[in-house]
């Protein structure tokens, strides 16, 4: 799935902004790696990205989308989802939101929900620290899987 051409542009925009004020230099590879992540719902790892963005840029290599992908997520451009053990996925809805994430085929989709942010914080995870913000990953099966193996 694609995001919406006016939102994506927004996303492009933002990130040329926020590159400059970092005052890190703007480059071609750096811009398609991010339109790639924002232009995907997908919540894309770093490899897919890669793959993407090559059939564009047959020269980008995987490291160098690696520390884009790094420097984005540093700037705040980026989010990341899932447990670290499983491959790192990339998400530029930087709204808040929830995600649904199918534990057979890896897809994953956005969700918003005010229940779900507003969950009492318990003291156990307070003693930690201050929260600032609450994030939900339910883990299922989605509607296809569900259908292939009926």
């Amino acid at each position: 799935m694609t995001v919406e051409n006016s939102e994506l542009e927004r996303r492009v925009e933002h990130f040329k902004s926020v590159v400059k004020d970092a005052g890190i230099k703007l480059t071609h590879q750096r811009l398609e790696i991010f339109r790639e992540v924002a232009s995907s719902e997908d919540h894309p790892d770093a490899e897919t990205v890669f793959n993407a963005v090559r059939t564009r840029m047959p020269t980008v290599s995987l490291d160098t989308v690696y520390r884009a992908l790094r420097l984005l997520n540093d700037l705040g451009l980026v989010g990341t989802l899932g447990p670290r053990q499983e491959a790192v996925r990339f998400d530029a809805n930087l709204t808040h939101h929830h995600h649904f994430i199918c534990v057979r085929c890896g897809l994953a989709r956005d969700f918003e929900s005010t229940a779900l942010d507003n969950i009492p914080i318990t003291d156990a995870a307070k003693q930690f620290g201050r929260v600032e913000t609450t994030h939900v990953d339910i883990r299922g099966i989605c509607k296809q899987c569900l259908e292939t193996s009926r």
